[in-house]
């Protein structure tokens, strides 16, 4: 263990507890961290403030006579922190039945008679022993990030996928099943004085440290996590808007290429692809890597060479004031550049159907939410689309589902999906695909209980019950922030080269005497790269290889200004 374990002692009278502490020491402070109390509620204070900071602790060693806390009181609280610590009580001879009742009780482990000299013979032995039992059989700790909320809150789902996008390690507690996760749930609560039933906010993220955080905001839990937020410099060649993988070919290149280059992100490097459960057919990797893997490599490969990239991090709009491009972020902090990369990619349409909105985050979930399948182990649940996408989380979640059925509105997946993917779809005894399908309505109080699914050959309508939905149904562009700086389509993508040519004229503004580069938008040092926009082939490969191109054409750009 990487941190010394814990003896808790606690007594009332200071002359005794001092003692206590002194022998302790003697014995057992290279091995242990020795922690004294004054009384009971002092020391479930303490026990308290250990766990919430991921403490191990080994041993109780409470007097028995403490006025307004007997020892077996302290030892029936302090359990319910440390469940597996060992528990010993010092007791006088009168309080002998005590000592009994708390054996049957509490699982009392032994109990001491005062005094205890000398401590080599009537002290040590005994401690040594339990100690040792304790060493064989408590769980190791885990002294990392803790996530206590519930599997039906859609923010303690939202937190999850924030810091497994990043690859944040952290241990999920969900307080429904874990009693000791949620009397620390409600110990906080209690602290911060919101302790309505009903009003829990959730969730909880214990750090290191022993800081709480309640309900966090992502930019807030990036911070406390370690990520960058905030920019080094308020100047740079190359900014970059989106971290996908066209921002991160984007970025690879234009930091190896010598620019001063800034990624921004909303929510974490790797886009969409970063969570595919598996990519099978980028080039190199012939056994398929999963999108968190391509991310990660990507991510490195790009901070090595110099870029640097802000997470949680929005950008709200963009303004030209020439030769200059400038991004305002959404806590109103404005970043200046020489060129822009748009990169920010297209996000899963939103289903408009009754019950959707309210469930979630509570069962139904829009993309991959690679960091729920293992809570639907053994259940039944549904996949909506018929994309790549929707292929390979349905492959992913048939590891650990019962069942996983596609819903599918046209008749089959010839038409949207590789072949390679319907053929594993087709190997895969768990998976069945529902054609011609749709889901007209979700139902259920705080979680998916139920769907209601209409087939558009046979007209008729059936309600079926439902563990969770994953929703992959179409995509909507990322460009509200340049929206009215740029020329889009309908739909909004971006239009970018010979797109922006009307009737062989160039763009409405335009002032140089060349036509746009081939990924440059319609404003001159502005270009866009990835599903953003409007023509890109929706593939990882191609995304790359747009972001790489478009720093290319950011030199030549900035050549001839």
């Amino acid at each position: 263990m990487a941190t010394r374990p814990i003896i808790l002692t606690v007594d009332d009278e200071p002359q005794v507890l001092n003692a206590v502490e002194r022998d302790l020491r003697r014995h057992y402070r290279n091995e242990y961290r020795i922690i004294k109390a004054g009384s009971g509620a002092e020391a479930l204070d303490v026990a308290r403030q250990l766990l919430q900071r991921g403490d191990p602790l080994a041993l109780f060693l409470a007097d028995q006579r403490m006025p307004r806390m007997s020892g077996t009181e302290f030892l029936t609280e302090a359990i319910k922190f440390y469940p597996d610590a060992r528990k010993v009580l010092l007791t006088a001879y009168a309080d002998t039945q005590a000592a009994i009742d708390s054996i049957n009780t509490i699982g009392l482990d032994y109990y001491l008679m005062k005094p205890w000299d000398p401590p080599e013979q009537n002290l040590y032995p005994v401690l040594d022993d339990l100690l040792s039992d304790w060493w064989q059989t408590a769980p190791p700790p885990y002294d990392g990030i803790r996530v206590a909320g519930t599997l039906w809150s859609p923010a303690s789902h939202d937190v999850k996928d924030f810091l497994a996008r990043n690859r944040i390690p952290y241990l999920w507690q969900d307080i429904e099943s874990d009693a000791q996760a949620r009397d620390l749930v409600e110990a906080v609560m209690h602290k911060q004085q919101d302790v309505a039933a009903e009003g829990h906010r959730l969730p909880v993220v214990f750090l290191p440290g022993g800081e709480a955080l309640v309900q966090p905001d992502m930019r807030l839990l990036a911070q406390k996590v370690g990520l960058q937020t905030q920019a080094t410099q308020p100047f740079y060649d190359l900014i970059i808007v989106g971290a996908g993988p066209a921002g991160l070919g984007a970025g690879v290149y234009g930091a190896s290429e010598g620019l001063r280059t800034l990624m921004i992100d909303r929510a974490a490097t790797g886009g969409q692809a970063g969570t595919s459960s598996r990519i099978e057919n980028y080039l190199g990797f012939p056994k398929g890597l999963s999108g968190a893997d391509l991310a990660q490599r990507a991510t490195l490969q790009a901070t090595r060479l110099g870029a640097e990239i802000l997470t949680a991090q929005d950008v709200e709009k963009v303004r030209v004031e020439d030769p200059y491009r400038y991004v305002t972020l959404n806590d109103g902090t404005e970043l200046g550049c020489k060129a822009l990369v748009i990169a920010t990619g297209v996000t899963v349409r939103k289903l408009a159907a009754p019950g959707i909105d309210p469930l979630t985050g509570a069962g139904i979930y829009y993309g991959a939410a690679l960091t729920e399948a293992a809570n639907y182990r053994g259940q039944h649940v549904y996949v909506v689309g018929g994309a790549n996408s929707a292929g390979q989380g349905a492959m992913f979640f048939s590891r650990y589902a019962s069942q996983v059925t596609m819903l599918v509105r046209s008749a089959g997946l010839e038409g949207s999906m590789s072949a390679y993917l319907i053929d594993q779809i087709n190997a895969t005894p768990n998976i069945d695909v529902m054609v011609r399908t749709q889901v007209t309505e979700a139902h259920g109080s705080n979680r998916l209980e139920s769907l209601t699914l209409f087939n558009g050959d046979t007209n008729e309508t059936t309600i079926v019950p439902a563990a969770a939905l994953f929703l992959f149904i179409g995509a909507v562009p990322h460009s509200e922030m340049v929206a009215d700086v740029v020329e889009t389509n309908s739909a909004g993508f971006v239009l970018t080269g010979q797109d922006l040519s009307h009737d062989g004229q160039r763009p409405q503004g335009w002032k140089l005497k060349r036509d746009p580069y081939l990924l440059e938008t319609s404003v001159p040092g502005i270009f866009a790269a990835g599903d953003v926009r409007q023509g890109a082939v929706r593939r990882v490969a191609s995304a790359v290889g747009e972001g790489a191109i478009a720093v290319s054409l950011v030199h030549q750009y900035l050549k001839s200004v």
